[in-house]
Order: structure tokens, then C-alpha cells, then sequence
């Protein structure tokens, strides 16, 4: 089953903020590292309430950055351009090659995602964070 789970799931990757600007004209990457957060869980995928979660983060995460309308906007397009059921690069669970809908990540899966990220050297920066 892993080895089935493994061709299945592409590199960790990131689009920023994807359509959306990553910040002001002042500071053009102000909350870029709000939306890279954010494409992390989104590459996993997962259920739907993993994805209601990841999609919280972001507007907190973005409204930290002292931006609330912002960040209010930024919920309301994740919401509805997310999904799993939209052939996007950027839907829920983007990371596998098929969609999985919302599902739990099973253990294998899991597994994966953790050697994948260890492989691109990312899990232990998101480890320490």
C-alpha cells in the first residue's frame, strides 16, 4: 500500500498567495509567509475540517499581519476556489495526483507527506515553528 501511496503524491510546492496579491504596494510580502503556510496544508490535504482549520490560520494568520479586511477577503476566495472537486493546482489536497476528496490522511499517507518534506528539507524549519 505505501509504495502505491508513494507515486502518487509530487513534491512539496508553493505558489504564494496564488491569484491573490502576498501584501501592499509598501510591503509586497507581508503576509507571503501566511499563504506558504497555507499551501502546506493544502498540498496534504485531508478532511474538511483539516481544511476549515487551514483556512482559519490563514485569515489569523493574515489579520496578525494588521490586515482584517484582508484577511477577511483572502477566507471568503480559499472557501470557494479550494476545493477538492476543482481540477485547480492550488485545490485542497493538490499534493496527490488524483484527487482525494476529504478523507482522513491515512497512516501511510502520512508517512509520505513526512519523508517527502524531509527529503525537500522542509520538515524540520516546520518542526521548529
Amino acid at each position: 500500500m505505501a509504495e502505491e501511496v508513494e507515486n502518487r503524491l509530487f513534491p512539496f510546492s508553493s505558489d504564494g498567495c496564488s491569484w491573490f496579491p502576498e501584501g501592499p504596494v509598501w510591503a509586497q510580502s507581508l503576509w507571503h509567509h501566511c499563504c506558504t503556510a497555507h499551501d502546506l496544508a493544502y498540498w496534504q490535504g485531508g478532511d474538511y475540517i483539516a481544511r476549515m482549520i487551514a483556512d482559519e490560520q490563514l485569515s489569523k494568520c493574515v489579520t496578525e499581519q494588521g490586515e482584517p479586511v484582508v484577511a477577511a477577503a483572502m477566507l471568503v476566495g480559499v472557501r470557494m476556489g479550494g476545493s477538492p472537486f476543482w481540477p485547480t493546482q492550488f485545490r485542497w489536497g493538490y499534493g496527490w495526483q488524483h484527487s482525494r476528496g476529504y478523507a482522513p490522511l491515512t497512516v501511510d499517507e502520512v508517512k509520505l507527506i513526512e519523508r517527502q518534506l524531509r527529503s525537500q528539507n522542509l520538515l524540520p524549519s516546520i518542526e521548529t515553528q
